[in-house]
Formats: C-alpha cells, structure tokens, sequence
C-alpha cells in the first residue's frame, strides 16, 4: 500500500496543473458566451446553409490531403484570401443586422438606471395607446390601409426626415384623417414618439425576409422592415382585409382585436409597473400567422 501511494504521488509530482485565477474563470464564460451567440446566429441567419458548403469543401481538401493532391491544395491555399473576403461580402446583410442587435442590448439597464426622467406611466400614456386603438379599429372596418411606427428606446429621426413634420398629439381623428384615402398624408407611414404624431408620409425600409407569407403586400413588409433595424413597433391596418397585425422585434403577428392590440402596445409603453409583463410578451412574437 505505501508503495502504491508513492506511485500515485510521483505521478501526480509530474503532472502539470496550472493554477487557475478568477480572471481565467471569467474568460471561459466569456468565450462561451460568445461562441453560444455566434452558433445560434449561425444557425437563424444564411450563415448556416454556407457553413454546411463551407464543411463539403473542408471535406474534399481533407481528401486531398490525405492522397497528396498537390495542384488542389495549391488553388485552396491560393483562394483562402479571396474566400474570406467573400464570405464577409455575402453575409454582409446579417453582419449588420448582428451589430445592430448587439447595440440595442441593455446589459446593464437591469442593474443601473441612467435616466430617471422618464414618467412613471411609461413612454406614452393610456389615452394614447386608446387612440390609436381605436383609430386602428375604426380603421379596419372601412379597410382603410394605414402603418403607425411607435418609438420604443432608438430614435427614428432618419426616417422623420423622409416624411412630413405634423407634431401633432395623437387621437384617433388626426390618424385617420391622415390615413385617408385620396388626402395629401396618406400614402406612407406615421411616427408617433410619446404622445405625439411627429411626422407623416415617411418611407420605411422593406424586409428582406423570405419566409414573410406572400399575400403580404409593401405595407406589411415595410412594418417587418422597420421593426427588424431598429426597436420600434409598428401597427399595420390591411387596405384589402381591414385586419390589424403588429410587427416588433423582426416578427409579425396578424389578426389582432382590440383588446390583444391594447396589451401589445404596453410592451413599448414600458410602465415601471409592466417590466415582468413586458418580458414574458416577447415570447409571443416566435412565428407568423
């Protein structure tokens, strides 16, 4: 038996064992943390189908490896340059839309509050989510089409410049005289930032997204568009089917009556009050009607 333990402890003398410091530990998540959020980006975006081309090609130079294909290796090693560029111009769309997510994410608004300004019944008050409930209501029944972008945190100045200044406060008169047919401020969307109406007729970027149903028309892609660059909602009123539907978060969910449309915009009115409501509701937005 004491033999065996003077084995064991001349085996244990010659293995290395690095000591390990909080600093080492913290970086281990880190990297973790980073390789979890590339691999799930990978996997929602077109990253993915390349990586499985990307893994065919590893395969045949695997294979030419392994028989000495020298004139193949030759042209893998002459394009490695040329493919990494290419890889990055392709995905050049995700790649954005990546570091856009990744600017809006609050880290820290959970721990520390920088701004104490804000009111305490959120960004916009009651009556205002009523009117546009109710403008959004009225609206459908008439199937008159309209597109009302609602300010969360991101500002939307750029695209306040592409419409026409209407600093008005919201009701549900002014949205649907605006939205009207055949009047001057119809055609286009809305921006309403608190409680006011700041400008009318602006354009909105069109998603891309090929799994938005096909019945959709410009309207409905400009609401997902909107809602995919920045972190706004956006209500959209079908001009063929009068139904109400609401884009956030790049998702859009269809058929809404008014009490659902009423509950759906607390999430961006962000009552002090409403913050544990406010994240189970982004649950809701996982896949089109």
């Amino acid at each position: 038996m004491h033999q065996i333990n003077i084995l064991i402890e001349n085996y244990l003398s010659k293995l290395f064992i690095p000591t390990i410091h909080w600093s080492d530990v913290a970086e281990i998540l880190i990297i973790a943390f980073l390789l979890y959020y590339i691999l799930l980006w990978i996997k929602n975006t077109r990253a993915w189908a390349l990586l499985k081309g990307v893994l065919v090609i590893a395969a045949f130079v695997l294979i030419a490896v392994i028989f000495n294909m020298n004139t193949i290796l030759w042209i893998v090693t002459n394009l490695f340059s040329i493919a990494a560029v290419a890889i990055v111009v392709i995905l050049q769309p995700e790649l954005r839309k990546a570091l856009e997510e990744l600017g809006r994410k609050n880290f820290f608004s959970s721990i520390l509050t920088f701004d104490s300004s804000k009111p305490d019944n959120g960004r916009f008050s009651d009556r205002t989510i009523n009117e546009i409930v109710k403008a959004s209501v009225e609206m459908g029944k008439v199937k008159t089409g309209a597109l009302i972008v609602i300010q969360n945190e991101q500002p939307l100045g750029e695209y306040e410049r592409t419409g026409i200044e209407v600093d008005g406060i919201v009701s549900s008169q002014l949205l649907i005289n605006i939205f009207e047919h055949n009047t001057p401020l119809h055609d286009g969307a809305v921006i309403v930032k608190d409680n006011r109406v700041t400008a009318a007729t602006c354009y909105l970027p069109l998603s891309d997204n090929m799994e938005l149903s096909k019945e959709l028309g410009t309207r409905h892609r400009a609401g997902v568009g909107i809602s995919e660059v920045t972190d706004s909602m956006t209500v959209i009123v079908s001009e063929e089917t009068g139904k109400i539907s609401v884009a956030y978060g790049g998702k859009l969910e269809r058929g809404l009556d008014a009490e659902h449309l009423r509950e759906t915009l607390r999430i961006v009115q962000d009552k002090p009050s409403e913050e544990k409501k406010r994240k189970l509701w982004k649950g809701r937005f996982k896949n089109e009607e």
